[in-house]
């Protein structure tokens, strides 16, 4: 599915790349992984190539389905969550593992629609803040534009 070189993206950690695939050994049997390096955080990790959709690692959006996160993150009429924000906060922590950009647009765009109705908590914040990074910069690789330009783009939609 993936080649070295290839950028991917790996759910709540965001995008990586693909710096080798190695087989290793493990319990007598000869195992291949995917040896990932995370950009935002230079960690490394080791993703077996047999389960590698079944925990969610893709390819980067494409051109297009950026149009469709901009949608996202332009869309106004929709109801915002009116449970506790411990409750809230799973439920966007769950939408942002699923690694979804989509979803992780949607995270988005409420947290900044709710930050426009009351101050956010501190574990908002900081989900603000990881789906902003999550988003920017795939959009910036999609789109081969500088994240800090999308970055400037997202904010612009919620000023």
């Amino acid at each position: 599915m993936f080649a070295q070189g290839d950028m991917a993206v790996y759910p709540a950690h965001g995008v990586g790349q693909i710096e080798a695939i190695e087989t290793k050994s493990i319990g007598g049997m000869d195992q291949s992984f995917y040896v990932m390096r995370i950009l935002k955080t230079d960690m490394t990790i080791m993703i077996p190539t047999a389960t590698s959709q079944n925990v969610g690692l893709r390819s980067i959006i494409s051109p297009e389905e950026t149009e469709r996160v901009w949608e996202i993150l332009k869309e106004r009429d929709v109801e915002l969550a009116t449970q506790t924000w411990n409750r809230r906060y799973r439920e966007y922590m769950d939408k942002i593992k699923t690694g979804s950009a989509f979803e992780v647009a949607e995270v988005l765009r409420d947290l900044y629609l709710l930050r426009g109705d009351k101050e956010l908590s501190y574990g908002e914040r900081k989900m603000l803040d990881t789906a902003m990074e999550l988003l920017a910069k795939e959009i910036s690789l999609a789109d081969k534009m500088a994240e800090a330009e999308v970055v400037h783009q997202i904010e612009q939609l919620f000023s």
